[in-house]
């Protein structure tokens, strides 16, 4: 028995989701800049938290609980700040990293981060991606494009669309992962402060943008 979830013009889904992967913007700078201070697994530590947090927009966004950020001023601000505040917080621990000078164990220093614990970056990957709310009302307004009017069970075609962008971009974001262990091998501690910066001053710039973020501008 299969189920008719009223989709239609899914190649086109399917290119606009690539497009909205290969665009850079925070969950991309998080994966790249988590692999070249961490390696293969704290690159994909990233990627999958990023991934968690996209299942997390599907979820509110099929239950109808992320049309309340388009609807209401007070909970739309409150996500954004909560957002930028905990952006700008990673950015001023990665620019202090960066301040600081190289140890003189330095060139230990990649393999101890190689093998500390994974859990802090899926986290961090994980609130970033949910405390954004463009990417919520991204996922409301997107979605419902490749949804017929008339679809018998539209929840289920939110889930499956929503399954299947985060299947998608978990693939991006694994490609990206092992391209950026390429650049990642031929760091070098200086390297790693000056990742560590441009780093830091991107989610400072990236912050400053969404506290500007407004829901008619998505």
């Amino acid at each position: 028995m299969t189920v008719d979830l009223g989709l239609h013009d899914l190649p086109l889904f399917a290119l606009t989701v690539l497009v909205l992967n290969a665009t850079p913007g925070v969950d991309m700078v998080f994966v790249v800049t988590r692999t070249l201070q961490r390696g293969v697994r704290g690159g994909l530590a990233a990627a999958l938290g990023v991934s968690a947090g996209c299942v997390v927009h599907t979820l509110l966004a099929a239950f109808g609980l992320a049309a309340l950020l388009a609807v209401s001023a007070a909970a739309f601000a409150a996500v954004k700040w909560a957002g930028a505040a905990y952006l700008a917080w990673m950015a001023i621990g990665m620019l202090r990293s960066a301040w600081r000078p190289a140890p003189a164990s330095a060139d230990t220093e990649p393999a101890a981060q190689a093998s500390a614990p994974l859990w802090p970056v899926f986290r961090q990957g994980l609130i970033t991606n949910v405390l954004n709310p463009k990417v919520a009302l991204f996922f409301l307004a997107f979605l419902p494009q490749f949804i017929d009017a008339d679809a018998p069970h539209k929840t289920l075609a939110f889930l499956a669309l929503g399954g299947w962008l985060v299947l998608q971009g978990t693939v991006f974001l694994v490609a990206l992962v092992g391209l950026s262990a390429r650049l990642q091998r031929l760091g070098s501690p200086r390297m790693a402060r000056w990742l560590n910066g441009l780093g830091g001053g991107l989610f400072l710039l990236l912050a400053a943008r969404l506290t500007r973020l407004n829901p008619e501008t998505t």
